[in-house]
């Protein structure tokens, strides 16, 4: 193994264990780092491995808090799918602030638009009123996620940016 994919995969490992103890704490509805970690995953980490972060962020946390029902479950770790892939086409080029902010928009929509479909097939009439309704419920949850992911991808995101660049400047030589 290169000394660059241990690099990733221990990146990986720590991610997943990180994001999965913080979703463990009391928060906020809505308000974790998966989002975050999803965009962070698809931006940084090697195609076959980008969309396993946030999947097994949220496995191990769901074996903790516990499981739920299946098409909510499944509805929401596609959500999550769809920011890391969000993150891929996004911030793979470079992730300068207006561009995390894109994708963070982004990220959060396509996960509440993804996320509500389930809610709205198991707990709502299979109607366009249903659907709309669903959608309408879901609006401070959104407003939350974003704020959210918002807060974990500047952690995320400016901690990767300063790490880079004192890996940059090399050691300190001493005096």
């Amino acid at each position: 193994m290169t000394q660059l994919r241990e690099r990733q995969l221990l990146l990986a490992l720590v991610l997943i264990v990180a994001a999965a103890a913080l979703r463990l704490l009391p928060h906020p509805a809505n308000v974790t780092p998966i989002g975050a970690l999803a965009l962070f995953s698809g931006a940084h980490l090697q195609r076959r491995i980008f969309w396993l972060i946030p999947l097994g962020a949220l496995l191990l946390g769901d074996f903790f808090h516990g499981l739920y029902e299946g098409v909510v479950m499944a509805a929401v770790y596609l959500g999550f799918l769809a920011s890391a892939g969000v993150g891929r086409r996004l911030l793979s080029g470079g992730d300068g602030a207006r561009r995390v902010a894109l994708a963070v928009g982004a990220g959060g929509l396509a996960f509440w638009a993804i996320s509500n479909l389930g809610i709205w097939w198991v707990y709502r009439p299979l109607t366009l009123q249903g659907l709309i309704q669903c959608y309408f419920d879901g609006l401070p949850y959104l407003a939350r996620s974003l704020i959210g992911d918002a807060a974990y991808a500047l952690i995320l995101f400016g901690t990767h940016r300063i790490a880079r660049a004192k890996l940059a400047e090399g050691p300190v030589p001493a005096t």
